[in-house]
């Protein structure tokens, strides 16, 4: 759900005292519709999240760790010129709007202390952040918009910086007790209660006036009671964040206890707004981010499974069709030794068919154009060119499942990738297996090499898990020695998995550990139990010209395993 006017004001008397006077000491932009500034003030330091997307704009500090592109983009290079070094003077909500006015003092070009102000509005589709001068003009803004539905509103550098207009609506924070019932009173009763109150309050959510309505029991003449109940709510500012889940996932949010979905959602409070904002969103956008900057790799990567797919499909048929060729053999020695019994101009053969028992007879068709002769050696040749085809057809067949196997095991680790760096690995091991075609111009993408994840299990061994095929083929052939331990899923894409033994013999809880790692990192991870094949490096080797990451091994054994999450936000080590 967006983040509604009462929310933010919630948010606002939280964030109040923690900003002011906090000094920004970082500014980064790692999206188009996302910045963070760090902070060092008197209750520590902290990262500030400012988001101005579509459906998920809002302001809150965050734990979370988000990847920065090469280069800064410009409106962040502005920013960092005006705010790094700045102190925040105070944090409001202007008239109760869904937006927030970060007031700041600053040092200009001369070294002088000047005033500005960083505006986030939150409004939709019409999100935004403004910097601002102490004349109230524009310096800059994420979103530049000339004439956006309001010639007086214009957000461009050097205009002055005006409110959006507001609703047509009455302020849910400025109505009176002695105001409710006249209103209701003069209510159409034949409007849903939920959609009068959308309609006649601003300040208020889809889900508070549902949730009024619910209370109420959807009649008006029970409205009266909640409406007054949630007044003297936001003049005490008795706010107490709780989120929504189903499942297990974050729904929805609210600033207070929410009864409309009964059983069917879990309500959880959260100690913080701060908190909570930074729980519902980190999940959802780790997995948009992902999905928006590996769109394009995936779309390639899936097009050539799916053109692999296609001619495979066209030389498994060809290869059927090559099966009938030792009959074709069969019918052209038939027709050799009945060549006596036949002239120019005949449309078939009729004889014995000496290759089964009883020799029963049987009809070969001719080319009435060709002697005899020339028919007989048309049928060999046939047959020699469908022989030569399927030889043909089975190196290529073999090569075709080869290559496809290896996009599969590409695609399951695009989509299991962490970040930037891990998707240009893998454009890298595309370019270098010929999917990707190189770069003619500008400069080649620097990629520093990541190594692999690292795991430390309860009984104290590093287990390494390769980040994609061609350090699956690092980890495995070059970083692993001979008598570590290494863990597969079994018929099932995944990384490979080592367990650093150190001369050592691993305990079993280790090897358990290390197989739940080897699901958890395969297109296994949502499929319950799976098999895992276990065995010492010594026993694993990487055929002659093998595509990267594919190997083969014996004298293993094998055990079930099932993806924990948990398990593996323990046991990894952090950078």
């Amino acid at each position: 759900m967006p983040l509604d006017a009462i929310c933010l004001q919630a948010l606002t008397a939280e964030l109040a005292p923690q900003l002011e006077g906090a000094k920004i000491e970082k500014v980064q932009q790692p999206e188009r519709d996302l910045l963070l500034l760090s902070l060092r003030g008197k209750m520590g330091g902290g990262k500030l999240l400012i988001a101005a997307g579509t459906g998920n704009a809002r302001m809150h500090f965050t734990a979370e760790t988000v990847e920065n592109p090469p280069e800064p983009p410009m409106f962040c290079m502005l920013l960092r010129k005006h705010l790094v070094g700045a102190r925040i003077l105070s944090v409001s909500q202007p008239d109760h709007e869904r937006m927030l006015r970060i007031d700041l003092e600053a040092r200009d070009e001369m070294g002088d202390v000047a005033g500005k102000a960083l505006i986030v509005e939150m409004i939709g589709r019409s999100s935004n952040v403004i910097l601002v001068g102490q004349d109230g003009r524009i310096i800059d803004c994420l979103r530049r918009m000339d004439f956006a539905g309001d010639e007086l509103r214009r957000l461009l550098p050097g205009m002055l910086y005006r409110m959006p207009p507001a609703q047509d609506k009455r302020s849910i924070f400025k109505l009176n007790a002695d105001e409710i019932l006249p209103l209701i009173e003069s209510a159409d009763r034949s409007v849903p209660v939920d959609r009068w109150l959308l309609n006649q309050f601003s300040g208020l959510s889809p889900l508070i006036c549902r949730e009024l309505a619910f209370r109420s029991g959807e009649d008006y003449n029970a409205l009266a009671p909640e409406l007054s109940r949630l007044t003297d709510r936001l003049k005490a500012q008795d706010f107490h964040p709780v989120m929504l889940l189903e499942n297990g996932v974050p729904r929805d949010f609210s600033f207070m206890d929410i009864g409309q979905y009964g059983m069917r959602m879990d309500k959880r409070p959260c100690e913080s707004f701060s908190g909570m904002l930074d729980a519902f969103y980190a999940q959802r956008e780790r997995a948009e981010r992902q999905r928006r900057r590996s769109h394009d790799l995936l779309r390639t990567v899936r097009t050539a499974r799916d053109r692999l797919q296609r001619k495979l499909g066209l030389q498994r048929e060809e290869f059927r069709r090559t099966e009938s060729r030792d009959e074709l053999r069969k019918q052209a020695e038939l027709l050799t030794a009945n060549l006596y019994r036949l002239k120019k101009g005949d449309r078939e053969l009729c004889c014995e068919d000496y290759y089964l028992e009883d020799s029963p007879e049987i009809r070969i068709p001719l080319d009435p154009l060709k002697t005899p002769q020339q028919n007989a050696a048309a049928m060999y040749k046939e047959y020699n060119k469908r022989k030569a085809a399927a030889e043909h057809l089975r190196v290529f067949l073999a090569q075709g499942e080869q290559q496809l196997d290896y996009l599969e095991s590409v695609l399951d680790q695009i989509e299991r990738a962490e970040g930037e760096k891990d998707l240009a690995e893998l454009r890298r091991e595309l370019t270098e297996t010929g999917y990707l075609k190189k770069q003619k111009k500008g400069k080649p993408e620097k990629i520093k090499a990541q190594g692999p994840l690292v795991y430390r299990s309860d009984d104290g061994f590093e287990i390494l898990v390769g980040r994609n095929n061609l350090q699956n083929d690092e980890l495995t052939t070059k970083t692993a020695r001979r008598t570590d331990y290494w863990l597969h899923t079994q018929k099932v894409h995944g990384s490979h998995v080592v367990i650093r033994c150190e001369g050592e013999e691993p305990p079993e809880r280790t090897i358990e550990q290390a197989a739940s790692l080897a699901v958890y990192h395969s297109q296994g991870r949502d499929g319950g139990k799976i098999p895992v094949d276990v065995t010492m490096i010594r026993f694993v080797r990487k055929p002659s010209g093998a595509l990267p990451g594919k190997v083969i091994y014996t004298d293993y054994h094998t055990l079930l395993a099932q993806a924990d999450e948990a398990l593996a936000d323990r046991l990894r080590q952090k950078k």
